[in-house]
């Protein structure tokens, strides 16, 4: 992929980045046939509710707290085709800014209708949606406090495990996203707003529900940026 959506390895702004990026070139490793034919993902897999984060993790009924959204879009290839049978997965904070996770130490208490994760498979023409709470910023330690802008993690599966790619997206209009050094780590400004999901008001549904559109591209000149593979699929 060209260089404009390659974030530095090492980017001093994003502390932890010196740590944790590779000071060698990777290794090619032979792979197994398990590894590139399968699995196949179907839609048999999910549930009903898989892709409602506002009811699947929820107690007696009991809806999360937060302004409740729908996350949409198409996944895409270079020539702007829909892709069917693509398993997308995402995490994300709850309204106060919190993950369910053991290591998060943000102070904001967990919801206990919220689990923070959900999957879908798209349709014959590459479509997805979900339903979920608007997550919360929170603070995080950089270069002292700093605070990371609300943002979902996207994992999209093509054919196979190998073919993995993860991003995340943003909010249109969030002033923390130009503070970001995850964001800013991408030297094209134009490539960074590739991962900005934008506010869609014809999904806003009975005064109650906002909706963002995000789209996904796997390859080519308008390609999504994907921080574990630059080059896509």
């Amino acid at each position: 992929m060209i260089n404009k959506y390659q974030p530095k390895r090492n980017f001093p702004d994003y502390k932890s980045s010196i740590i944790r990026s590779p000071r060698e070139e990777p290794l090619m490793i032979k792979l197994t046939n398990s590894e590139i034919t399968g699995p196949m993902f179907k839609k048999e897999i999910l549930n009903n509710s898989d892709n409602d984060l506002t009811i699947n993790f929820s107690k007696n009924s009991e809806k999360p707290l937060g302004q409740e959204i729908f996350v949409h879009g198409f996944v895409k290839d270079e020539n702007g085709n829909g892709l069917k049978d693509i398993l997308i997965e995402i995490w994300q904070a709850n309204a106060g800014g919190k993950y369910r996770h053991r290591n998060d130490t943000n102070e904001v208490s967990l919801d206990k209708n919220f689990g923070g994760c959900g999957r879908f498979i798209t349709s014959l023409d590459g479509y997805y949606i979900f339903k979920t709470i608007e997550p919360g910023a929170y603070p995080y330690p950089n270069r002292g406090i700093e605070w990371r802008p609300k943002h979902i993690h996207f994992s999209i599966f093509g054919s196979m495990f190998l073919q993995r790619l993860v991003t995340q997206m943003y909010f249109e209009g969030d002033p923390l996203i130009k503070f970001c050094p995850m964001v800013n780590s991408i030297p094209d400004v134009n490539a960074r707003k590739l991962l900005i999901g934008k506010l869609d008001l014809s999904k806003t549904e009975n005064e109650k529900i906002l909706g963002y559109r995000f789209d996904i591209i796997l390859r080519g000149k308008d390609q999504s940026y994907f921080k574990n593979k630059i080059e896509g699929l």
